[in-house]
């Protein structure tokens, strides 16, 4: 029975490795076709959206308001989440403000709606809609920029 068992194992040892770990799914992408795995996080769809109304329906919908201090000149990156490797939507320059709607669990990043720097047609300041208080916590989906920040990179000036 030992010999049996031996030879067994000894079979198995000799099969391409290389076999298997193609039918191996990305952990991140489990069950994903091994071909339509990006390599590289940078080239995946990293999305988090920036909840609003996790005051609660009597409070604002973002809670505070932001300044960007020491970002350099290149300014503050925008992510899609909150990961250093999600992708950038657009930077905040020294003393741009944004609302601050949400945290991460980690409070490594905040969820943030970017003040608009300019005015409409009209000459009006456009209105993002998280200074009034929402119905329940949701997804933003105003017309404002949104997206993730280094909480590090924030000060916090209202609320």
């Amino acid at each position: 029975m030992r010999v049996v068992l031996a030879l067994a194992l000894m079979l198995a040892a000799c099969s391409k490795s290389s076999d298997v770990l193609e039918e191996l799914p990305n952990s991140s992408l489990a069950g994903a076709p091994r071909e339509d795995v990006p390599e590289a996080r940078l080239e995946s769809d990293l999305r988090r959206p920036v909840m609003i109304g996790e005051d609660g329906p009597r409070l604002d919908a973002c809670g505070a308001m932001g300044e960007a201090v020491r970002v350099g000149a290149k300014g503050l990156a925008v992510r899609t989440a909150p990961f250093s490797d999600a992708r950038e939507v657009t930077r905040i320059s020294e003393g741009g403000r944004a609302w601050v709607c949400t945290r991460s669990l980690d409070q490594k990043w905040l969820g943030v709606v970017l003040v608009p720097a300019s005015a409409t047609e009209d000459g009006a300041a456009v209105d993002c809609g998280v200074s009034e208080p929402a119905d329940r916590k949701q997804a933003y989906d105003g017309p404002c920029v949104s997206g993730w920040v280094s909480s590090a990179s924030i000060r916090l000036i209202a609320g």
